[in-house]
């Protein structure tokens, strides 16, 4: 099996080791995670104002390159999954914003959202399956309690996004069962971490990523993991170091029995 991959600019430095351990264990698994050729960065915000258009049209051409390979699409990095999936979600259904990104682009083939869009969690989830997951376990993290940090990008807005229940989500804990250990939930999983003030407003992204470990410390947590580069960022960083943050890739390379040097 394999899918088409866009791994992000934060994925190629500060943030290489979510994207080494994610490829190893997908090749460990049977799946192949194909780099787009010439990717561009996704814009890392997504633009909220209707009109503005060449911030998306690096993710536009990302989902063209996919859709030409005739694969689907795989991200892994929270922003990038959030900026790809809801640009997709207008190409398919806003034609003013269709219309445009295809005049500026000259594609050979206009693009109209025809690429399905995935994150990571998801492949496991509904492609390899966490029952087939646990079975190919070789090293079962058995004992430890983590807690899932989601934080905001994956989950919302839920409609567009699709992902899980913004809410009450279960993918993470899900994951975290199928390698063997114990999943810590706690209320403020969900909840912003504050990296994005985190250059404005240091203080407050401090106090916030201080609330988020305070809690899943609190509820039994020894550790936390996460998909999102700046989430882990900024709960090292600025949180107070109340708990170990690792990306989720790392616990799943370590079950899968990964060598530290393949990554």
């Amino acid at each position: 099996m394999t899918y088409s991959y866009f791994p992000g600019c934060t994925l190629k430095t500060k943030g290489k080791d979510l994207d080494l351990w994610g490829r190893a264990s997908m090749e460990a698994l049977g799946i192949q995670l194909q780099e787009l050729p010439q990717w561009q960065c996704c814009g890392a915000v997504y633009p909220q104002a209707r009109d503005e258009i060449a911030t998306k049209l690096s993710a536009v051409r990302a989902l063209a390159s996919a859709r030409d390979q005739g694969r689907e699409l795989v991200t892994l990095c929270s922003a990038c999954h959030h900026v790809i999936k809801r640009v997709n979600g207008d190409m398919r259904s806003d034609e003013t914003i269709r219309s445009r990104a295809n005049a500026y682009l000259q594609l050979e083939t206009p693009y109209g959202g025809e690429t399905r869009v995935l994150h990571y969690l998801e492949v496991l989830r509904d492609a390899v399956g966490f029952e087939e997951l646990k079975k190919r376990v070789v090293n079962p993290l058995t004992g430890r309690r983590i807690g899932a940090y989601y934080g905001c990008l994956l989950l919302r807005p839920s409609g567009e996004m699709g992902f899980d229940d913004p809410e009450n989500p279960a993918i993470l804990e899900d994951f975290i069962r199928a390698i063997g250990a114990e999943p810590v939930v706690y209320a403020m999983r969900n909840e912003c971490c504050g990296g994005y003030t985190t250059l404005e407003n240091k203080d407050y992204a401090a106090r916030q990523a201080g609330k988020v470990l305070a809690n899943a410390l609190n509820c039994g947590a020894e550790e936390l993991i996460t998909a999102c580069p700046l989430c882990l960022y900024n709960l090292q960083t600025n949180g107070g170091g109340a708990l170990p943050v690792r990306y989720f890739t790392e616990l799943l390379a370590q079950a899968l029995g990964v060598k530290e040097g393949t990554a």
